[in-house]
């Protein structure tokens, strides 16, 4: 993509939502770690620091090199961004007295500045930092403050040089989106030109390019991301497409018959392969969740070996990885920690012979769907709530079982069929049921029981980077923990998961 925006990560929890606003503003943008990004930046129209929970004054402080950067590319440094400008050319940043963290106000705006047109005084920012800018960097001029922090937002004389210390990409900064848009749009003249539309022409021009009358295959999930991705390869490439859906013994109930069914009349060539015996017998005895992942992308790549194999000569093999997967699979000095692998992400094994192609590797999950919409797949099959790879294998805490996992298929079917009755599943982002590991004291009738826990997850969120839990109805909530219970043996309690992410993740492992 062309007109890129760089932004490189510190580790700020934050970093993500920068990119989410950035493309909002259908400007494409990547998120690299602040000590490795390309070396080539022609193709680059901006650049923004992010945040990080390191201090500049610490010894072990991320030191960026900017020196293709500066001066020379028009550049936001976004909080630790904007202390390290000003903390190594000529300015001071000392240790605040109070942690600065929440809801502030902006006191003062400088006139006639750009950054801020259509911004008023008193807009409410987000402050997240322990230190604080005291004396501007050479040739810096004060553009904005607030009650507690004088240099909210300055800019470097002669540069198109800006930074603030305060988190425009966050819901709480009411005009964050607004600075942000001004600053690549009317300052640094960033083209707003990636959209659904120009992503699928440029994509398909790219993958015949690359793949040219090479064959590929593609496993298939009946999710929104395999989906999109088989149909953008099929248009590339047509007959040359070979899917497999792969029955893993961890999908929800009846899903495999009716995933094959689904993509029936979409013209796709899909083929089912059923080994669930399979993966269930290589995760017997098997508790630890990273354990889990590995060993299902390690049997799922398997399946995938032995089935190409039968395709005469298989160059390729596609995934419907997106960019949230690949963020979150990053973990060097200074950028965001890795909260889980993922099964698909990582490469392949010396001894499978095919090269990866990920047609989605650069999109968030609601520009997935947008992009599906564009293909002319189904809104239904595009409304489809996000499932994990490693399917219910990381919604049943502890070791696997078939039983364990006949009841959770039971439960979540209860209660995704309870959303969807009820109208509430499409005000879901993603819901689904976890089996805990514990057992609690129930009467049912005359007996006492002594059965499963199963807790019930529905959260709403845009991508998945972050999110919150839903308030589904106290009588939906009433109705549903009664037909579980009554209907799915073994279980005797029902919970509801109140967490946001963060600090919670969607998933419970």
């Amino acid at each position: 993509m062309q007109h890129n925006v760089l932004i490189l990560d510190f580790g700020s929890q934050y970093t993500q939502l920068i990119a989410r606003r950035v493309r909002e503003l259908n400007i494409f943008c990547e998120i690299f770690p602040y000590n490795h990004f390309p070396d080539d930046l022609s193709s680059y129209k901006a650049v923004i620091l992010g945040g990080s929970p390191f201090s500049v004054r610490g010894e072990d402080a991320p030191h960026p090199d900017l020196s293709q950067i500066r001066g020379k590319l028009p550049m936001l440094a976004v909080c630790y961004g904007a202390q390290y400008l000003a903390h190594f050319s000529g300015g001071e940043v000392a240790a605040s007295n109070t942690r600065e963290y929440g809801r502030a106000n902006l006191s003062y705006i400088k006139e006639d500045e750009v950054f801020f047109e259509g911004v008023s005084e008193n807009s409410q920012v987000w402050m997240s930092h322990s230190d604080s800018v005291k004396a501007l960097p050479t040739n810096g001029i004060k553009l904005a403050s607030t009650h507690d922090v004088e240099y909210a937002a300055y800019k470097i004389e002669g540069e198109t040089t800006y930074a603030i210390q305060y988190h425009p990409e966050v819901f709480h900064s009411t005009d964050g989106s607004k600075m942000l848009e001004n600053f690549l749009v009317k300052i640094a003249q960033v083209p707003q030109n990636f959209t659904p539309n120009a992503f699928v022409e440029e994509m398909v021009a790219e993958l015949k390019e690359k793949v040219k009358d090479d064959k590929v295959v593609l496993g298939l999930s009946g999710g929104v991301d395999s989906t999109v991705a088989a149909v953008l390869l099929h248009q590339a490439i047509g007959k040359n497409l070979y899917c497999i859906f792969v029955n893993n013994g961890l999908l929800r109930k009846n899903e495999f018959q009716s995933v094959l069914d689904q993509y029936k009349g979409m013209g796709l060539n899909v083929k089912g392969v059923d080994s669930g015996d399979r993966f269930l017998s290589e995760l017997a005895g098997v508790s630890d969740p990273e354990t889990k992942r590995k060993i299902i992308g390690r049997v799922f790549i398997e399946v995938f070996d032995d089935e190409s194999h039968l395709i005469e000569d298989v160059k390729w093999l596609a995934q419907g990885t997106i960019y949230p997967d690949v963020i979150e699979s990053v973990s060097v000095k200074g950028p965001s920690a890795t909260i889980k692998s993922h099964h698909n992400v990582g490469g392949l094994p010396d001894y499978m012979k095919l090269k990866i192609v990920e047609p989605l590797r650069m999109l968030f999950k609601d520009e997935v769907r947008r992009v599906g919409a564009t293909l002319g797949i189904d809104p239904e099959l595009l409304g489809r709530h996000p499932f994990p790879g490693p399917g219910l294998s990381i919604r049943i805490l502890g070791d696997i079982t078939p039983e364990k996992v006949q009841i959770l298929q039971d439960v979540d079917k209860v209660f995704i069929d309870g959303l969807k009755s009820w109208g509430l599943y499409d005000k879901v982002w993603q819901a689904g049921a976890i089996l805990l590991p514990v057992n609690s004291v129930g009467v049912m009738g005359d007996e006492r029981t002594y059965e499963k826990v199963v807790a019930l997850r529905a959260v709403e969120s845009t991508d998945g980077m972050t999110a919150d839990w839903v308030h589904l109805p106290y009588d939906f909530l009433m109705k549903v923990s009664n037909d579980i219970i009554n209907k799915v043996k073994g279980v005797n309690r029902v919970v509801y998961d109140i967490s946001s992410k963060p600090p919670a993740t969607i998933e419970w492992e």
